[in-house]
């Protein structure tokens, strides 16, 4: 890690991916500079007809109700019995049309396990087919059990104690209908809560035949919920939780198993997981009792919409791009003022600021460095010279992307950075997107020696670009606050729109970046991304173009 520094009176987020582990605050210059690569052929692919294509929540919504109200109907025309109703559990649509409807099922009111289906449904309407989890039909005798709820509930105990629960009792049972092998039978399912041995909550569920009382099946699992995060920079958010019995823990099972944990000023091991016995996290106000929960909450909201951000923008599933989650750890050391990226253990770390009191968990901040991440398992960009520069303004590109696709009233999406935590102790952010000079050492535009300068100063050439890609040159207000763009060569550049701009800076980075980019060719990669993306010659093409002259890389 780097030490705790501060040039021209200011600090710099920071994280080196070129090594194992990286911080908030960081010294040193970078000297060097980085060979200029040729990226790969430019030629982009079409989109393959059968790829998801992205639904905005209000589409998938209407798409889902749509599938409910027509529930009767789809199971009559897939062959369902009377007995028989589906509910409608998740969507996704392909670019051609096609639409693929999850459902899950019931039989004579009973939840079916093992029942759930896919239909398809192309573009006209017409059903092209059903995914079956099992394709044995549904019919059940008897839905009278022959033993008790007691007696599969004492099976489920047993099997749960064996696995290190010591509960001695059952969290819940309800009767279901068995269908996840052989033939459908009447059910008890039963559950027992627990902890697994890293302090992960968890549920056995005990799947016990109503009429034999044999065990039919088990497994783990963890329920989600949806708790309340009183943030000190959000503002009240929701969170997504899992309950355990009567625990919830601040575990993320739809993103990965995201987990958030309480280091309580210590500086190593994973620490302790965020467990409560309501679902509501934080008050709102910083603490410097190692118990605070608010930085928690912070955290653990920066991690959800870092996540959903690179999910709903790229399709990509978590930092790595293959659904697994990183973990976050709060109150690391004691008056840390301090936060970075660790490669070695794919997790989040966290200071809690001057006096333990100014937590360093906002939501840019959390942005950035979990993207250091992406840019780690993507480019590799080194973290030196202009690559250096390239590696951190990539995580301020993707950081402010993240605060702007939150769209929280109380930290509202703008290009500064670091504004909320406020670690210069005068209001001011740490850097300034649209004229990156006015921090006192970044630079506005690229010259043969910017990437002598430290790695959060030479960024600034590249956090110009994107702004000027994304909102063009000259006086403007975005969300209140007030930009004034120059550019090096008295140029007027019009922004083609930061949705945009996103994209062709994520695509850069996963297909024409290398570990030796420099400002030369991160604009080859960049006008490659256009090409690929919207065409040669198209305007998004002329305007990265553009901006890239503006800020004097030709």
């Amino acid at each position: 890690m780097t030490p705790l520094y501060a040039r021209h009176k200011r600090t710099t987020l920071a994280v080196a991916t070129a090594v194992a582990a990286g911080a908030l605050l960081s010294t040193g210059l970078a000297a060097g500079t980085a060979s200029a690569q040729t990226p790969a052929d430019s030629t982009g692919n079409a989109q393959l007809a059968a790829a998801p294509t992205s639904l905005t929540a209000a589409a998938r919504t209407s798409l889902l109700q749509k599938a409910q109200a027509d529930v009767s109907e789809t199971a009559q025309q897939i062959g369902l019995g009377t007995k028989e109703k589906l509910v409608a559990k998740d969507v996704v649509k392909d670019v051609d049309g096609t639409v693929h409807t999850r459902y899950e099922r019931t039989y004579a009111g009973l939840p079916v396990l093992g029942g759930d289906l896919v239909v398809h449904t192309a573009k006209s309407g017409r059903t092209e087919g059903v995914t079956r989890a099992t394709k044995t039909a549904l019919k059940v005798a008897s839905l009278k059990p022959q033993i008790t709820a007691a007696k599969a509930e004492k099976q489920a105990v047993s099997a749960a104690k064996t696995l290190g629960s010591a509960k001695t009792a059952a969290d819940g049972a309800r009767k279901v209908i068995w269908a996840g092998s052989g033939k459908p039978v009447l059910a008890f399912e039963t559950i027992v809560g627990g902890l697994q041995d890293d302090g992960t909550p968890n549920q056995l569920h005990v799947i016990t035949d109503a009429a034999t009382g044999k065990k039919l099946f088990e497994y783990q699992g963890i329920e989600n919920a949806t708790g309340t995060g009183k943030t000190l920079y959000s503002g009240t958010v929701s969170l997504t939780t899992t309950l355990s019995g009567t625990t919830y823990s601040l575990t993320d099972a739809s993103r990965g198993s995201h987990k958030t944990y309480n280091l309580k000023h210590g500086t190593s091991g994973t620490g302790t997981l965020f467990t409560n016995t309501t679902n509501t996290w934080g008050t709102g106000a910083a603490s410097s009792s190692t118990t605070d929960v608010t930085a928690a909450a912070d955290a653990a909201y920066g991690a959800q919409e870092t996540w959903d951000f690179y999910k709903s923008t790229f399709g990509r599933s978590g930092i790595k791009n293959n659904g697994v989650g990183a973990y976050s750890r709060v109150h690391y050391g004691s008056s840390y003022v301090n936060a970075f990226w660790d490669d070695s253990c794919f997790c989040m770390t966290y200071g809690d600021g001057s006096g333990n009191t100014h937590p360093l968990t906002s939501l840019d901040v959390a942005g950035h460095e979990m993207s250091h991440g992406v840019t780690s398992n993507t480019a590799g960009l080194n973290y030196s010279g202009e690559s250096g520069g390239l590696n951190e303004a990539t995580s301020d590109i993707f950081g402010t992307g993240v605060e702007f696709y939150a769209a929280n009233s109380n930290d509202v999406g703008d290009y500064l950075i670091g504004e909320e935590i406020n670690i210069n102790g005068d209001g001011t952010p740490l850097r300034y997107m649209d004229k990156p000079s006015k921090d006192g050492g970044s630079a506005d535009s690229w010259s043969s020696t910017v990437g002598n300068k430290d790695v959060h100063y030479s960024s600034g050439v590249a956090n110009h670009f994107f702004y000027l890609l994304s909102e063009g040159s000259g006086a403007k207000t975005i969300n209140g606050v007030s930009y004034n763009s120059p550019t090096s060569n008295g140029s007027t550049v019009t922004g083609i729109g930061r949705a945009k701009a996103l994209q062709i800076w994520y695509k850069a980075l996963t297909t024409y970046f290398t570990s030796t980019t420099n400002y030369k060719s991160a604009r080859t990669g960049t006008l490659s991304a256009a090409t690929a993306l919207y065409g040669s010659g198209s305007a998004e093409y002329n305007a990265v173009a553009a901006a890239w002259s503006a800020v004097n890389v030709s």
